[in-house]
């Protein structure tokens, strides 16, 4: 009981410092995260991350199926062919609308 009593007086203190803090609070720490979001150092670190990323998976990919062989389901090789298929031919983007480079 004592901790459910703790995490309630925790969230009433928490959401009357934020509603304190207010909307231009939040304005400015948009402004702030947009401005680092856009810099150019950070960028090119994402992008790289990302590349890096894709080589990884992509070295994984192979250990992986080499170990796996014919032992995978045809459903599920089937269904990874129609993936690598649609993002080979398609607009070269994900899901979520970003791209793949």
């Amino acid at each position: 009981m004592r901790y459910k009593l703790t995490f309630v007086v925790g969230l009433a203190l928490g959401y009357v410092l934020g509603t304190r803090a207010g909307r231009e609070r939040y304005e400015q720490l948009k402004k702030s995260a947009r401005q680092v979001a856009q810099n150019p150092a950070v960028r090119n670190t994402a992008e790289s991350a990302a590349q890096q990323g894709r080589e990884f998976a992509g070295k994984a990919y192979h250990a992986v199926s080499d170990k796996v062989g014919d032992r995978v389901p045809e459903s599920v090789a089937q269904r990874v062919r129609s993936l690598r298929d649609r993002n080979t031919n398609g607009t070269g983007e994900d899901d979520w609308g970003t791209s793949n480079t």
